[in-house]
């Protein structure tokens, strides 16, 4: 029997491990990456650099693997994404099996929570399902971004009496909902908001949250949405890539 872990490492600030997470960390044997692309090797070098910070109980080694290409179709998006997941749970199960021994530890280090908007958890219930790879795993938590984000503002992520909703960008396009008053929002390429955006609505965004890049704007949607557009494409330009998550809300109505 192999055992595998899914590490949450936080939202880019080594300093959001926890301490179960840098327990775990040390006890793995090989840490797998699936690089997406060249523009993201930030990323790669960032979960290499916290196995060198904190990975010191015992040896311990990277698998780097190209992730497969995800078609970008939108007319299909379920089932494009299933079809990617699908390919990415094989890729991963052929290299444990070539590259992670009988009663060894492997392990995916992943950005924020495994619970949240990520697909880890699904790729191993690929992999048993599958019957092929004898595998046991476990899930241990990370802080997200979205809990850097109001941090780094420093808001409650609900006011009084209010649920908290968090959605994608895609789904926000779709429409604000009708009987909430906020919106936390993940995973928008296109920064939605902007075709939902109401009079009286205000907006805290963050990027690259937790890392010395960390952007950080607030105040009325219409008025920020500039200077959020513009970081955007500054920011992109500069590094190639971007993560941003934003709450966006109503101004309070009187009780």
């Amino acid at each position: 029997m192999r055992e595998f872990l899914l590490i949450g490492i936080g939202a880019g600030d080594p300093d959001y491990l926890t301490l179960q997470a840098i327990k775990a960390i040390n006890r793995v044997d090989v840490f797998f990456v699936l690089d997406k692309r060249a523009e993201t090797a930030e990323l790669t070098r960032f979960r290499r650099q916290v196995c060198e910070q904190f990975a010191t109980d015992r040896p311990w080694r990277f698998v780097t693997l190209q992730d497969p290409v995800r078609d970008q179709g939108q007319e299909r998006y379920t089932s494009v994404v299933e079809d990617w997941h699908d390919a990415r749970a094989r890729l991963l199960e052929q290299a444990i099996r070539t590259e992670l021994e009988e009663g060894q530890c492997g392990a995916l280090l992943l950005w924020g929570d495994p619970a949240l908007y990520d697909s880890a958890m699904r790729l191993m219930e690929i992999i048993q399902a599958r019957g092929n790879l004898a595998l046991d795993y476990r899930v241990i938590p990370g802080i997200t971004s979205v809990q850097a984000l109001a941090a780094g503002h420093r808001i409650p992520l609900n006011r009084i009496g209010e649920p908290v909703h968090v959605t994608t960008g895609r789904q926000l396009a779709k429409g604000f909902p009708e009987d909430l008053d906020a919106v936390l929002v993940m995973l928008d390429g296109d920064l939605s908001y902007r075709k939902v955006m109401e009079e009286d609505m205000e907006i805290f965004w963050g990027a690259y949250l937790g890392t010395e890049d960390e952007i950080l704007i607030s105040g009325p949607a219409k008025d920020v949405t500039p200077r959020i557009e513009q970081a955007r494409l500054t920011g992109r330009a500069a590094k190639g890539w971007i993560m941003d998550t934003y709450l966006l809300r109503r101004t309070r109505r009187s009780d």
